[in-house]
């Protein structure tokens, strides 16, 4: 015989109950924790860790829930329990309800303690500075390519990459009236312009594309302006209460951008191995014939895959260039170890950024 819905709720009432209870027996463990961590000097965040706790719930969840939700589900409580100590102090490009927001959450989850920057420059700062113990940028775009900003500022920075987070971008036009007529103007950040370029041209020709500090800001002058549209996501519209004039409006389906997590190395070391790492590095060869061939060379014999492979400018006025490498491993393990050690030998230039876990 089928349960009634009383039954149903009074059952949910009750689980909840026994969930709160072990929710906060949990928390007591973290505090615990948390004063081991506290008297030996141990970092509170480690996100190596926080991985390896997720992932090993994942691999016992039954269903219904799915992997993904289960994930986002225990980073929050996680963070709940950092917070007890000390919530982290995150930096990221603002205001609020900006993509770098929702990736900052996605990492660190919600209970984090926000530093809203007005620039890429000004999150590279304020976490080298201390204001922030950590900071969020974006590093690269499946349909525009890298954030050639976040690189420039990576070669010279303190900073190192101890994490990164992807996800999917749903570029929304947001306005105050939700219709597509009579608009003058579209602001957004010039990579979220650049992203809908197509959608613009073919259902707002006439509008003017007018460049904003972060797609958040350009909804924030849409909201002053009748005329005018921001191109932001549904979380900004919401900020400043603007309408969905159209969804989806990015010309790529499956458009993704991937953050990068950033600190001084003594906020935080480099994460330990999990099992699905990345090293990031920046070099640079002397111009001579094949140098950038012999590149690869290490990496072949050893066995290392190369997961990304950007040139950038040196800036030099003699042509020259710096690559910015991913290499798939860590450190720690002797074939990486013998491939980073044969190619550092072979460079004018080498910077490690970071070594990391790969994010889903």
């Amino acid at each position: 015989m089928a349960r009634t819905l009383p039954e149903l709720r009074t059952q949910i009432d009750a689980l909840d109950l026994e969930l709160l209870s072990l929710l906060n027996q949990r928390a007591a463990l973290a505090h615990e924790v948390g004063e081991i961590k506290r008297l030996d000097g141990s970092a509170v965040f480690r996100p190596d860790r926080e991985t390896q706790v997720i992932a090993n719930l994942q691999s016992h969840n039954q269903g219904p829930l799915k992997d993904q939700s289960l994930g986002l589900i225990w980073r929050e409580i996680m963070s709940a329990c950092r917070a007890l100590e000390a919530p982290q102090r995150v930096a990221y490009l603002g205001p609020a309800g900006t993509f770098s927001e929702q990736a900052a959450i996605q990492f660190f989850g919600g209970s984090m303690s926000r530093v809203l920057c007005v620039s890429i420059d000004e999150v590279f700062r304020a976490t080298a500075a201390g204001s922030a113990e950590f900071g969020v940028v974006p590093i690269e775009n499946s349909s525009e390519g890298v954030i050639s900003r976040s690189l420039d500022l990576l070669l010279n920075s303190p900073l190192h990459i101890i994490g990164e987070t992807s996800f999917l971008v749903r570029h929304n036009l947001l306005r105050l009236e939700p219709s597509l007529h009579n608009i003058e103007a579209v602001y957004a950040h010039p990579q979220a312009l650049a992203q809908c370029q197509d959608w613009l041209t073919t259902h707002l020709p006439n509008a003017e594309r007018r460049a904003a500090a972060s797609n958040s800001e350009g909804a924030r002058l849409a909201a002053t302006n009748p005329a005018w549209a921001a191109i932001a996501s549904e979380r900004a519209g919401s900020e400043f209460g603007l309408h969905i004039a159209s969804y989806a409006i990015q010309d790529d389906a499956f458009n993704r951008t991937r953050f990068a997590i950033i600190c001084l190395p003594q906020t935080l070391a480099a994460p330990l191995a999990t099992g699905n790492d990345c090293v990031s590095l920046i070099v640079s060869v002397t111009n001579r014939p094949g140098a950038v061939h012999d590149l690869l060379v290490p990496l072949k014999k050893h066995g290392v895959s190369m997961t990304r492979f950007e040139s950038r400018p040196a800036r030099s006025g003699q042509w020259e260039y710096y690559f910015y490498i991913d290499l798939q491993g860590h450190p720690s393990q002797p074939h990486v170890a013998a491939a980073l050690e044969e190619l550092r030998s072979l460079c004018a230039f080498y910077k490690v950024l970071g070594t990391y876990p790969v994010s889903d």
